[in-house]
């Protein structure tokens, strides 16, 4: 695919002209000039035409009743599904049941020995750490249930998302068929995938599995392709020269040169997994996923907070092991290595079997330290000193209340008032810019499905919520990973907070923001904001690190002072870098936004929970597959020129 910046500015043409932006916006305005009045003749200006409304109600509505008429006669459900249904069930029991009788002491002796093994003393610890922390909070059995429920859903997320990449990374054709599926799977929210999985399922732990490993599969294939294609063309050439099949190329070369992407496309898969396993809790997953969901419908912050804490320590925990065994992975091999495993496992059978001896193998009552109580005092000190009258800076309700008045509201306003056809030419405008014709005309097809599903007006108020969230996220990211790049120690003092936050999983964000800002549609911006801004803060920092010291040396050398530097020398070169931190702000800001819609964020979030809740699949699916053009909308508007030109030709 040629994109049109690989042509020469065209001959014959005015100065102005020759600018390939200002060609681009010019052609736009002529097709403009010839389409909008032919439009507006044939529809009108305003809102989305409901002469192009496509309503999916009935269809859907007749689906979903034959899904519940059928789901326990069917052959389909009864000799497939419900098979799958029974294997995930005895799969995740056994993995529990075997917890529970490792015990406690068993658990965190297996955690931190295979810490040590993987990282050393230091990871061990706090492995240890983590899972005694989990049991002075009280939530020993729900944290056991949440790590049987992941083991099985990540080992499931592996191996189908690891046979997906293989399958993309060999076959041209399969990575084309592929990628915009994983493109909207990417962008799908978490609570879309829950309604089809409950319709075929019915509540409980095998449709929460399920959608676990939907949510979950898509990184490992996307980065087991990318491992695959990226292995080293001169590796495989020597390796076919010595005559070794297409199945050997693979065993011996393919596969351990993308060993890193592999690991990594694991951790991803951790990641996402143990996000969804909360968002999971409201169809039955149970753990401690129930226990933050319980917590939020009654705003205990308390318990919401003694909940999560297991959850971000799983999550730190968990990202730190996989993370340090990608950096071990090409190191020269200890040959004691394979001594110490099983002088590991020694210890660790010991621990358990001391443990079962002795009867100690559920967390002793005596020893839970209640945290609920004196966080929800705190909360209400916070509530009653910092929610309003707080003399001249205001309270936080105050700032919602403002935030929602001068930002939220006239970006909503706004954007419901422009002409359908307006909204479309300024996407058009804006992806045409910075890609090819070819994202422009996907941009504005996205778009125009949006109101062909008839939730025109719900989208854009979407969509202002998510642009005022980027806009703050952004200013503030850009500014912290500009701060973090020039200093390492504020890097080093970031570095455990950023990844606190990054592996948080979303729903625990709006147990704080709720407590301070009431429910709204301002609480569900913060809460987008806190989400994605560690993103944004560690791609800026880590791409303005990765600047040629060799331009920085000439700058200085020429006379450069250390703000020239940046603002000539650092962030032109770390442009993609700063083009990606804002596709993944939006990206990671509209998923978020859509959960805001249990706290009053409403629009499209709202019309999610609401079809989840009652049942509705028509209402669910339709605000999901908005959301889903929104989203890739949204990549296409933000997506830079020249990775575009790297992807085809």
């Amino acid at each position: 695919m040629a994109t049109l910046t690989a042509h020469p500015p065209r001959a014959g043409l005015p100065g102005p002209l020759k600018n390939r932006t200002v060609h681009k916006l010019v052609l736009l305005a002529v097709a403009a000039a010839v389409l909008v009045p032919l439009a507006d003749a044939r529809w009108a200006s305003g809102s989305w035409p409901g002469a192009l409304t496509v309503d999916l109600s009935e269809p859907l509505a007749r689906a979903s009743d034959w899904i519940i008429d059928n789901r326990d006669s069917h052959p389909l459900f009864l000799y497939f599904f419900g098979h799958v249904s029974n294997v995930v069930v005895i799969a995740v029991r056994a993995v529990y049941l075997a917890l529970l009788a490792v015990g406690w002491a068993g658990v965190t002796a297996v955690g931190a020995l295979v810490a040590w093994r993987v990282a050393g003393v230091r990871l061990a610890l706090g492995t240890a750490v983590a899972f005694l922390v989990c049991g002075l909070l009280g939530m020993w059995v729900p944290t056991m249930q949440t790590l049987a429920l992941m083991v099985v859903a990540v080992l499931a997320s592996i191996v189908v998302g690891a046979l997906l990449g293989l399958a993309a990374g060999l076959s041209d054709r399969m990575d084309r068929v592929l990628r915009p599926v994983l493109d909207t799977m990417q962008v799908l929210p978490a609570f879309a995938y829950l309604l089809p999985v409950v319709l075929v399922f019915g509540i409980g732990v095998p449709a929460a599995v399920l959608a676990t490993v939907v949510y979950a599969a898509p990184p490992m294939a996307r980065l087991t392709s990318l491992g695959l294609r990226g292995a080293d063309k001169e590796v495989l050439e020597a390796v076919e020269s010595l005559g070794a099949t297409a199945r050997q190329r693979l065993l011996t070369a393919r596969i351990p040169l993308a060993r890193r992407e592999l690991l990594l496309g694991v951790n991803q898969t951790i990641m996402m997994a143990l996000s969804m396993a909360v968002i999971a809790a409201v169809i039955g997953a149970g753990g401690l996923g129930d226990r933050v969901y319980q917590a939020l419908a009654s705003v205990d912050v308390g318990a919401a907070l003694a909940a999560g804490i297991p959850i971000v320590l799983l999550a730190v925990v968990l990202d730190r092991v996989t993370g340090a065994a990608g950096e071990r992975l090409g190191a020269e091999p200890d040959p004691r290595s394979g001594r110490g495993w099983l002088h590991a496992l020694a210890v660790a059978v010991a621990v358990a079997v001391a443990g079962r001896l002795a009867g100690r193998l559920e967390w002793p009552d005596p020893w839970v330290v209640g945290i609920a109580e004196p966080v929800n005092r705190a909360v209400d000190w916070m509530t009653a000193h910092l929610y309003s009258g707080v003399p001249v800076i205001g309270g936080t309700a105050d700032w919602a209340g403002h935030f929602t008045t001068w930002v939220l509201d006239p970006m909503r306003d706004g954007l419901q008032w422009l002409p359908w056809w307006a909204v479309l030419l300024i996407v058009a405008a804006l992806a045409w810019v910075i890609g090819t014709w070819r994202t422009a005309l996907t941009a504005v097809l996205a778009m125009a499905a949006i109101g062909v599903l008839g939730v025109w007006k719900p989208s854009l108020d979407t969509l202002s919520q998510v642009l005022a969230a980027v806009a703050v996220t952004l200013v503030a990211g850009f500014a912290v990973g500009i701060a973090a790049a020039r200093s390492d120690r504020l890097e080093r003092a970031l570095r455990p907070v950023l990844d606190v936050f990054q592996t948080m999983p979303q729903f625990v964000y709006l147990i704080p923001v709720v407590a301070l800002f009431g429910v709204g549609r301002a609480p569900a911006v913060a809460a987008a904001i806190v989400y994605a801004l560690p993103a944004v803060v560690r791609i800026t920092t880590q791409g303005l690190r990765q600047v040629d010291p060799a331009a920085l040396e000439a700058s200085g050398s020429l006379g450069a002072t250390s703000w020239q530097q940046l603002r000539q020398v650092q962030l032109p070169l770390a442009r993609p870098a700063l083009l990606l931190a804002v596709n993944q702000g939006l990206v990671l800001v509209l998923a978020v936004v859509v959960i805001g819609g249990l706290v009053g964020g409403g629009a499209l979030g709202y019309d999610v929970v609401f079809g989840l809740a009652q049942g509705d699949l028509a209402t669910g699916l339709v605000a999901g597959g908005a959301i889903v053009c929104l989203g890739l909308m949204l990549d296409r508007v933000t997506q830079p020129t020249e990775r575009r030109a790297r992807k085809g030709a």
